[in-house]
């Protein structure tokens, strides 16, 4: 329950901010539009970039050492990167903060390593779901928060309030959480180099696959996240911009609430593989349709409906290496995969920035709807090709 909480304040306040990042830089000076949005995707995604370096790092030490002082450095390390950022008066000043915040951004993802390895392998989608119910609850609240906060109080004091509740969570761990270790009667070997690693990777194609398609929804789900801000604004107008921006975050976060938990369930019965692919194919369907919203109501559905469907990828993901990688090694793993979706998450705002800015909102939906359904056929060919590995985790 602690980790819950933690996750919650943690979720919540790294995405208060999105909803007003495009205007925060905006506010900055009379720039152009094409000029937001790249940079909106730059800011956005470089944090990713530092995060991307470290997580297959703090991985491997979490494995040797506990996850609790991981989990404690980085609650505090992201508190005071978002309060500076509330100083800044460039967008070069707030590109560097956001650059060096990424060596901090691995809480939520250590806490689900902290989760997996301490939980049974055939209730770790349902426990990994749970987990995922505290990050949406403080994703779901956390924009709408940020947006009433941005709009009363400004972009300045918004950041400045965020990191308390960073830092709230960062106690929580400290006092709150007991870390043991799982020891298994099956497992031989307790220590692993990381080339030993890397190779009990290489040797599970569709484990490979997991890792290599949770980059490229990355890539499609963030591709929106910097702009749609700016994606409001054409459809609704600017009137309280900040706060309609907020709900359109948030409706996203209502359908993955409802369902993040029912999903690992489910997947834990049916088979993690085969639920990857459902999700991975209805999100790419259910995006589509976002290309032709033409108003704020329309979008907000679709938002809902994708929660549904994308939320739920996550904490099966999660589960399924729990499955197939062996305890000692299970945060390096997950590291390596974080590692993968951090990519995804530079590579994705700098694209859907780009493409925004060249050839218009529609190109985004498109091109993430492409991702997200190429994603959920590459996973379903590998398992035809590798069907003695498939839902056999003992």
């Amino acid at each position: 329950m602690i980790m819950w909480f933690a996750n919650f304040f943690i979720a919540g306040s790294m995405t208060m901010v999105m909803p007003f990042l495009s205007l925060y830089i905006e506010s900055f000076g009379n720039f152009s539009e094409a000029y937001v949005q790249r940079w909106s995707g730059l800011t956005f995604g470089v944090t990713f970039f530092t995060a991307f370096l470290f997580s297959p790092i703090w991985g491997r030490i979490g494995d040797r050492y506990g996850r609790k002082t991981i989990l404690v450095l980085s609650g505090a390390g992201l508190a005071v990167s978002v309060l500076l950022m509330g100083f800044v008066t460039s967008v070069f000043q707030l590109f560097i903060l956001r650059l060096c915040m990424g060596v901090f951004t691995g809480f939520i993802s250590t806490s689900q390593a902290l989760i997996s390895t301490q939980t049974p392998r055939e209730l770790s989608g349902q426990a990994l779901g749970t987990l995922q119910t505290g990050n949406v609850t403080g994703s779901l609240m956390g924009p709408l928060f940020g947006g009433v906060l941005a709009d009363s109080y400004g972009f300045s004091s918004t950041f400045q309030l965020t990191s308390i509740t960073l830092f709230i969570a960062a106690v929580f761990v400290l006092l709150g959480v007991r870390e043991f270790r799982i020891e298994t009667e099956d497992e031989e070997q307790e220590t692993y180099s990381r080339k030993e690693v890397i190779r009990h990777i290489l040797l599970n194609p569709i484990l490979v696959t997991v890792m290599i398609v949770s980059m490229f929804v990355q890539i499609a789900h963030f591709s929106i996240q910097p702009i749609l801000a700016l994606f409001v604004s054409e459809i609704h107008g600017t009137a309280n911009l900040a706060f309609f921006s907020g709900i359109a975050f948030s409706a996203a976060g209502v359908g993955n609430l409802l369902m993040a938990r029912r999903w690992g369930k489910i997947a834990d019965s049916v088979g993690y593989e085969k639920i990857l692919v459902f999700l991975l194919l209805a999100s790419g369907i259910i995006y589509l349709p976002g290309a032709f919203v033409t108003n704020i109501w329309q979008l907000m559905i679709l938002r809902f409906l994708l929660g549904i469907t994308i939320g739920g990828i996550i904490p099966v993901r999660t589960a399924y290496i729990r499955q197939v990688a062996p305890v000692s090694i299970q945060g390096e793993v997950l590291g390596y995969s974080t590692s993968l979706r951090f990519l995804g998450n530079i590579i994705g705002p700098a694209l859907g920035g780009l493409l925004a800015g060249v050839y218009g909102f529609t190109s985004v939906f498109f091109t993430t709807t492409i991702l997200l359904l190429l994603s959920g056929l590459s996973l379903a060919l590998m398992m035809q090709r590798q069907p003695s590995t498939v839902n056999r985790y003992g």
